[in-house]
């Protein structure tokens, strides 16, 4: 099967051409795409004089969009996403091409703990981490990982739903386990990135936080909705029983917090349908 490596780039010419020679070293025959989104550096002359098929964006669009871009040009079927900036070792694909053959349909490179860019954000991906195996009823191990090897026909299923942000590996776990799909991880370890990164910490941990809402509203609203019922429900109650106890009547607060707890459950259950919706056709062949 052919295989397709696709990396989205910015402003990575530092590392781009030891990274490129050690793929073309491991994996010869392999399609190389690099993803320029809108460098200011040398990064599409480095790719290109690596030999790599260099796809440049006008202006920056964001990690999704240039992940978006090389899936659509790629004709490999299977995918491999990985970072230009060293963070992923080339030496790891074969053990996630391996997995992949067991009969998976993803293969996720796993970090841990020790692995990530401050404590602040291992505790950030550990949340994801936990909030997302709650989701799907599916350990996840690392949620946010963009080291990943994928069959292709599978990802363009979704690809339509992936954001043009950072965030893009987590619908894309996430869309792959409420299809149904087999998600598998690999351990692997990651060397510090080489440059700037361009996460930053305040605009993204606010884009993160609505993640974590999007992931519950879009992929298991439920599970989401029902706790936020039955707090409501409970609420309720207590207050019920402690106005009949104090002054032996029910209160307007009592029903509108009954009333609401109603209302948040049948948004859920709606908003459950809807989700069906958007799934209907994953198991019908990509156009």
């Amino acid at each position: 099967m052919k295989l397709s490596l696709i990396m989205p780039a910015r402003n990575e010419a530092a590392a781009l051409g030891p990274l490129l020679a050690e793929i073309r070293r491991l994996l010869p025959e392999a399609e190389v795409i690099v993803v320029d989104d809108g460098s200011t550096d040398g990064t599409a002359t480095v790719a290109a004089g690596c030999g790599a098929r260099v796809i440049s964006h006008l202006y920056p669009k964001g990690n999704g969009a240039a992940v978006k871009t090389g899936a659509r040009a790629a004709t490999g079927d299977i995918l491999v996403f990985m970072d230009a900036d060293g963070q992923h070792r080339p030496e790891d694909i074969p053990r996630l091409l391996a997995k992949l053959e067991e009969g998976y349909d993803m293969v996720v490179g796993a970090r841990g703990m020790q692995d990530h860019a401050g404590a602040h954000r291992g505790f950030a991906n550990a949340v994801f981490n936990w909030l997302a195996s709650w989701m799907v009823n599916h350990r996840v191990d690392d949620l946010t990982s963009g080291f990943r090897a994928v069959r292709a026909e599978r990802f363009r299923r979704f690809i339509y739903l992936l954001p043009n942000s950072f965030s893009y590996p987590t619908t894309c776990t996430m869309s792959f386990f409420r299809a149904g799909f087999g998600v598998a991880y690999v351990p692997v370890s990651m060397p510090p990135r080489i440059g700037e990164s361009h996460i930053r910490p305040f605009r993204d941990g606010v884009r993160f936080i609505l993640i974590i809402i999007k992931i519950g509203t879009l992929y298991s609203p439920l599970k989401l909705f029902l706790p936020i019922s039955g707090a409501f429900f409970a609420t309720g109650t207590g207050y019920y029983t402690y106005t009949y106890l104090t002054s032996h009547r029910f209160t307007n607060m009592s029903a509108l917090l009954f009333i609401t707890s109603v209302l948040v459950f049948l948004i859920g259950l709606v908003s459950e349908q809807i989700t069906m919706l958007t799934y209907k056709d994953s198991d019908q062949e990509s156009s």
